[in-house]
């Protein structure tokens, strides 16, 4: 990926990482980032971590290639680099129990773990964080009742006036899962979509929207016509985080990414339940029975500084992502948080890290290195940014606050 780091040991690991490769990525963004040049492919995603579906090798200064899980054992979290040029899926990721009895399911049933029917790759859950490296734009979690109500009044089509009667009759968290679950139960014909999309147009035309709810219908109609998932987009929070800030999402919480460049971090595993907005497999019935209740509202994660140069995002105990900057303000390096094992990213300028033997491995933008406990506590020089993904301690975590 990129520049080959220089790496002046085998104790700081330098990582060569895989690419996936999917219809709603960017033939530019991750190229560009990893000071690669673009063939055309659409590159959607960079796992940096040892799950089987995707797992980074470890480049030694001789330019051999080992498996990372050879000198890390398996990791219980990952890293990513998510580009989307188009929206992705609406989806919702499964608690521990549910992941769990639906990869024994799969498995019991024999279908292959590369079958486009597979849902469950493995039997763990997929909480993940957002981290925005630009301006990036997502809808996170379900609106408000009222909010919703208000929404769908302002739809001048029948559609929008059934739906309002249903939400009436049974508001709250309940009541606006079986809208989702009528929806993709029955979906509204194309030309249904089509005309609650020209409804959402004229209501932007005439000055009218709802915290953006028109506006995304109209931009999924455009990037997916015909598909429920326009609809469905009438009933989730559209979130815009600027480059540096995080949300988390939690199992549960449906979500589907719109565009944009950014890091996550989240549990190794790649179980994902979709319902619209995809050309993959959809699993309705599964991503309703994976809504959890306490999930309806988004959640952007408020860091916490460490030695002034770094911010720490811890939103749960599963995973923590470190982003420190470094410049010749700091001759000495700046220290980074976290011990055990870590991966790292520099996501801007050239970076030189140091372990407590003073071994240095020398980072461009989009290069990628691994650390353990042998390394110890880990330095930053140069003039750039470093992100780290970790296993956080009680004592580095963050805070979480509601989108309002």
């Amino acid at each position: 990926m990129g520049q080959a780091p220089t790496q002046g040991c085998d104790i700081l690991h330098a990582l060569e990482c895989a690419t996936q490769s999917y219809d709603w990525g960017s033939a530019e963004a991750i190229p560009g980032f990893m000071r690669r040049d673009a063939d055309g492919r659409r590159v959607a995603e960079v796992w940096v971590g040892t799950h089987p579906l995707g797992a980074a090798h470890v480049v030694d200064a001789a330019g051999g290639r080992r498996p990372l899980a050879e000198v890390a054992g398996e990791l219980g979290f990952m890293l990513k680099v998510l580009a989307a040029d188009r929206p992705l899926s609406i989806q919702v990721h499964p608690d521990a129990v549910r992941a769990a009895s639906g990869f024994a399911a799969e498995e019991a049933a024999g279908i292959a773990i590369n079958a486009p029917e597979r849902v469950f790759k493995d039997p763990y859950p997929k909480p993940e964080m957002v981290y925005a490296l630009t301006t990036f734009d997502t809808l996170v979690g379900l609106r408000r009742t009222s909010e919703i109500m208000r929404v769908l009044h302002a739809v001048e089509h029948p559609l929008a006036d059934d739906l309002m009667t249903e939400l009436g009759d049974n508001t709250g968290f309940v009541g606006i899962v079986r809208l989702i679950e009528g929806l993709l139960a029955s979906p509204p014909g194309p030309d249904v979509v089509a005309e609650v999309a020209l409804a959402c147009q004229k209501a932007l035309d005439d000055g009218r929207d709802v915290k953006r709810a028109f506006e995304t219908a109209v931009e999924l109609a455009d990037t997916n016509p015909g598909d429920v998932g326009v609809i469905i987009s009438l009933l989730l929070n559209r979130l815009t985080l600027q480059a540096g800030e995080a949300a988390y999402l939690a199992t549960g919480i449906i979500h589907a990414h719109l565009r944009g460049l950014c890091l996550e971090v989240m549990v190794s595993s790649d179980n994902v339940l979709r319902a619209g907005l995809t050309s993959k497999h959809v699993d309705p019935h599964g991503l309703v029975r994976c809504l959890e209740e306490g999930t309806s509202r988004a959640a952007r994660v408020e860091p916490i500084v460490f030695n002034y140069s770094t911010d720490v995002f811890s939103p749960c105990g599963d995973f923590a992502l470190s982003v420190t900057q470094s410049s010749p303000a700091d001759p000495a390096g700046v220290v980074l948080p976290a011990s055990g094992p870590r991966l790292l990213i520099c996501t801007g300028g050239a970076v030189a890290l140091a372990n407590r033997r003073d071994e240095v491995l020398r980072l461009g933008r989009g290069d990628v290195a691994y650390a353990d406990d042998s390394d110890g506590e880990l330095r930053v020089g140069g003039t750039g940014e470093v992100a780290q993904a970790f296993v956080p301690t009680t004592d580095s975590r963050g805070q979480l606050f509601d989108l309002i």
